[in-house]
């Protein structure tokens, strides 16, 4: 099928979000500066933005008919096969994205190639005009990222591009019951953090940086984007009279799952990629299994 429109996911730049919490740009460039802050980085990178929006816009007009979205409208906004999605802003907003078009082609679009690294960020404004000519030809290669998928008791689900963090919502113990390859345990410890081939050298990485436990295991766990693969690890497992440490890493498959029953009275949680208000509440009573999604995102490169 061919597309018919264009989808264009945006962000709030930063100046944005600072005229929003202090009501007019006057106020916020008053606490910047009365703080020693430099208002004009915001300013730029908020003027650089919008040129880099209006770039694509003017390539898209050419050929499609398109519509602006904002982050905030990701989970409510509903995808079809004939949308051609755009993303720019930071590799975040690809992530976030990802988890919610069903895994329709995805155009990452770097609007700050000077600020932003861009590892999802593939195409620069002044590449859109041709890239949508190979796309109209149907001349364009997708790149597959596997996604994280975590199913509660009660039938909610939700995915994760780059991980899951399991666990208390504040700084204390997170406790629940472990199970994975025939074993169980009760843990109590800083959280579980499941990650895919996408995120396994964020945050993941940190933690195979501090871990003697699972020192050596990184090599397991630089999986490849498109790998059928999770791998996770329990953060700062505590031993006591009634919490063990024996399950702490783990690669997760389309055979082998991860199960763990919650403990946590009140304050537990699951969220992905890094956006806590994107969650599950995961309290006593609730069992979550985490899986291989069924959903691949994809990437236009």
């Amino acid at each position: 099928m061919d597309f018919e429109k264009a989808i264009i996911i945006r962000d709030k730049t930063r100046l944005e979000q600072l005229i929003e919490r202090f009501n007019s740009k006057a106020q916020a460039k008053f606490y910047i500066e009365s703080s020693g802050g430099d208002f004009n980085f915001f300013e730029e990178e908020h003027d650089t933005f919008y040129v880099s929006l209006s770039v694509i816009k003017d390539s898209i007009s050419k050929l499609f008919k398109y519509k602006i979205i904002d982050r905030s409208f990701l989970s409510t906004y509903i995808f079809t096969e004939t949308d051609l999605i755009f993303v720019i802003g930071q590799d975040g907003l690809v992530a976030n994205t990802a988890k919610y078009v069903k895994g329709f082609p995805i155009v990452g679009v770097n609007p700050d190639k000077k600020k932003y690294d861009g590892v999802l960020l593939k195409h620069s404004p002044k590449d859109i005009k041709i890239l949508l000519k190979s796309i109209l030809k149907r001349e364009f290669e997708v790149k597959k990222v596997t996604m994280a998928q975590a199913k509660l008791n009660d039938g909610q689900t939700l995915l994760a591009f780059n991980d899951f963090y399991i666990g208390a919502n504040s700084h204390v113990s997170s406790r629940y019951e472990i199970e994975f390859e025939g074993k169980k345990e009760i843990q109590s410890s800083s959280g579980i953090i499941i990650s895919t081939g996408a995120g396994s050298t964020g945050w993941l990485s940190s933690i195979f940086n501090m871990a003697n436990n699972i020192s050596g295991g990184y090599d397991r766990a630089n999986l490849d984007w498109a790998d059928d693969k999770l791998v996770f690890v329990v953060r700062e497992p505590f031993l006591s009279k009634v919490t063990n440490i024996d399950i702490g890493l783990g690669i997760i498959t389309k055979t082998k799952k991860l199960k763990i029953k919650s403990n946590m009275p009140t304050k537990g949680i699951i969220f992905s990629d890094g956006i806590e208000s994107d969650f599950l509440n995961f309290n006593s009573g609730s069992l979550v299994e985490i899986s291989i999604a069924k959903e691949k995102a994809s990437l236009v490169i």
